[in-house]
């Protein structure tokens, strides 16, 4: 107990153990479990920062908005051919030698989907009842056997996935259910991202009950810090990865381990690239890669101005058309840089919420409006720190499985001459009656 207050003393926090004295034992276990792990000083900065934060304004950035320079982009559009084959093959080449590793964001949970599980659990209404976990393990399945299929021997590209302690259990427990959607169980890796203090906009904590925190993950860019915690670079240094590609759980078009994204970083001599699609209209609701005052980053779209949103160049498209779509790739050399020199120059970012809590008279209050800041860190924050590379992504209009193919190789031996109907559902069992 002396050793929690000396703690919340030098945070700047003593009122968190106001209820103390009307815990049960297990209630100031768990209390005492939540803070201990917290280092006092770095847990005072953290909700001093909030505080201020939320006090600062941000200045429009318009005027040092300037779109990304030709060099730095390549597009699967609008690229040749030949080029695509050989960005493609070089990414084939990497993953054939076991130097491709895929990363997962999935700390959030599926409170917006309207489910009380992690969003890799939702079955997101396909014709098959997939949920974002299976078709996701399929495609790096798929992608294995298409690049095993190149050099005649087999290959591995490992899964890490991110969680936070909300959706680390469910994820386990899930992944052991479904025996692993057919990968093998020592390639997929899950480790948990930091939780933080919700912190009022007076900079104090927020109880969510009279011995719990409000906590909260640190937001994507709170990977940097949890790669070291639980020692993940060390792992893919044992694995010899060399390449990492890193996205969202809630994309549902993803391309596992993309050869044409990677190949293409590489062969650039990238140690961080973006995937982007263009913005379909200039007030999409999404952040666009660009340079600001040189430096390269995502501006998010209520940052800036109808005038900089309309531009266009003289083709036509949209000045500022990179739409950030959180789809990565970075060298594992880039990284370690990352964690062991950038990542405690990452400026947090204020999430103002309505969070639930104990009021001074003990009860629980549902707010209707804000009450309250979640600081979190964005994965894109670390770009400034690159030798930057951008590549565009169409969109799909229809479901193929990822055993049957990844990107549409083999595709035209079943589908040429023959007409479909939406919806379209090609699975292995459907592929071999056509063929």
């Amino acid at each position: 107990m002396m050793a929690l207050r000396e703690l919340l003393a030098v945070a700047g926090q003593p009122e968190v153990l106001r209820y103390w004295e009307q815990l049960s034992d297990d209630e100031r276990r768990l209390l005492a479990a939540e803070l201990e792990p917290l280092e006092p000083r770095e847990l005072r900065a953290h909700c001093e920062e909030a505080a201020r934060a939320r006090a600062r304004h941000t200045a429009p950035r318009d005027r040092l908005m300037e779109p990304l320079p030709g060099e730095a982009i390549g597009s699967s559009i609008r690229t040749e051919a030949e080029i695509l084959r050989r960005w493609k093959e070089r990414g084939f080449h990497e993953i054939s030698q076991n130097q491709v590793a895929v990363l997962l964001l999935a700390g959030g949970q599926g409170t917006r989907l309207g489910v009380p599980y992690p969003k890799g659990m939702y079955d997101v209404g396909l014709p098959s009842g997939k949920t974002l976990y299976q078709i996701q393990a399929e495609r790096i399945r798929k992608v294995q056997q298409l690049a095993e299929e190149r050099v005649g021997r087999q290959c591995t590209v490992p899964w890490y996935i991110m969680t936070s302690e909300f959706t680390l259990e469910p994820t386990q427990k899930f992944f052991t259910q479904h025996n692993y959607f057919g990968l093998v169980k020592s390639n997929v890796v899950m480790f948990e991202q930091r939780m933080l203090p919700a912190v009022d906009f007076n900079g104090k904590i927020i109880l969510e009950q009279k011995g719990r925190i409000a906590m909260a993950p640190d937001g994507n860019g709170g990977l940097y810090r949890a790669l070291t915690n639980n020692k993940i670079l060390e792992d893919m240094d044992r694995r010899r990865i060399r390449f990492v590609h890193v996205y969202c759980v809630d994309n549902i078009l993803v391309k596992m381990a993309d050869p044409v994204f990677i190949g293409f970083c590489v062969e650039k001599g990238a140690d961080c690239g973006a995937k982007v699609v263009e913005k379909a209209y200039p007030t999409e609701p999404v952040g666009v890669v660009c340079r600001v005052d040189g430096i390269y980053q995502v501006v998010e779209y209520s940052e800036v101005s109808q005038e900089t949103v309309e531009q266009r160049n003289t083709d036509g498209r949209l000045t500022f058309n990179a739409g950030n779509i959180c789809n990565h790739f970075f060298t594992v050399e880039f990284l370690k840089s990352v964690t062991e020199e950038f990542e405690p120059q990452l400026k947090p970012h204020v999430a103002v919420k309505k969070i639930p809590h104990i009021d001074e008279k003990g009860n629980i209050v549902k707010p209707e409006t804000p009450n309250g800041i979640k600081m979190e860190k964005f994965v894109f924050d670390v770009f400034q720190f690159s030798k930057f590379q951008e590549a565009e992504e169409p969109p799909a209009v229809c479901e193929i499985s990822p055993l049957v193919s990844c990107e549409g190789e083999g595709l035209e031996e079943y589908l040429k001459d023959r007409e479909f109907h939406s919806p379209l559902l090609l699975t292995e069992k459907t592929v071999a009656a056509l063929g």
